[in-house]
């Protein structure tokens, strides 16, 4: 009788292990940038990315925060340590966190309320790089879009040293900004994210407009600077 258990047990785990490899999701995740960025996923890793190379990540299905960002000007020694200017994890070549902003961010959600993928960018983290996000399957269409040059027009007590545009939130660190009670609306600064990048979250709330659906199983790619 135990024995029968222990076999049923192992074939209900290799049955439960085989649909979750079937239904992973890929990603392909390219550089357009004519520079080089340092790709990071979380679940994943991250790796450097020369113009016009691509990653090929498969995601398992049922993960519910993923997201992918690029890093820009890092410097990495032999054993994957060192830092970047903006999205570094850590100080990791192959992320076991999340980035510190500001970063672009494609966040996912796969197979969950009926069985559908979230998909979203966030610039809740500020903004580092142009990112395009699409479905590649499943007959899904919707492609999420910001390709505005939100570097070169960021309002100057958003702006890094460096160049790049900071959220708000990071700034000033204020529950107006960061909705850490739960309860904030749109803010100016937002809405200078918003008018430039419609489809994107703007601030912790901004749900309605930036939320978008798939079916699960479906694959996308991720392009930075589309």
């Amino acid at each position: 009788m135990s024995l029968f258990k222990n076999l049923s047990i192992s074939f209900f785990f290799f049955v439960t292990v085989f649909i979750a490899f079937a239904h992973a999701a890929r990603f392909d995740i390219t550089n357009n940038c004519p520079y080089v960025v340092w790709v990071a996923a979380v679940p994943g890793d991250g790796r450097q990315l020369n113009p016009q190379e691509s990653w090929p990540l498969d995601v398992n299905a049922g993960t519910t925060e993923g997201r992918v960002w690029a890093r820009t000007r890092c410097n990495f020694d032999g054993s994957g340590r060192g830092s970047c200017q903006t999205g570094d994890c850590g100080g990791l070549l192959q992320c076991q966190g999340y980035g510190a902003p500001p970063n672009t961010l494609a966040e996912f959600a796969l197979n969950q309320f009926q069985n559908l993928d979230f998909i979203d960018m966030s610039l809740v983290d500020g903004f580092n790089v142009p990112m395009d996000i699409s479905p590649t399957s499943n007959g899904c269409t919707r492609e999420i879009r910001c390709t505005a040059d939100i570097n070169g027009q960021c309002p100057a007590e958003l702006k890094t040293p460096t160049g790049y545009c900071n959220h708000p939130c990071t700034v000033f660190k204020t529950d107006e900004y960061c909705c850490n009670s739960g309860n904030c609306g749109p803010t100016t600064f937002s809405k200078f994210f918003k008018n430039l990048c419609p489809d994107a979250y703007s601030y912790p709330k901004d749900d309605a407009s930036s939320t978008f659906t798939c079916n699960g199983g479906t694959n996308y790619k991720v392009v930075f600077c589309p």
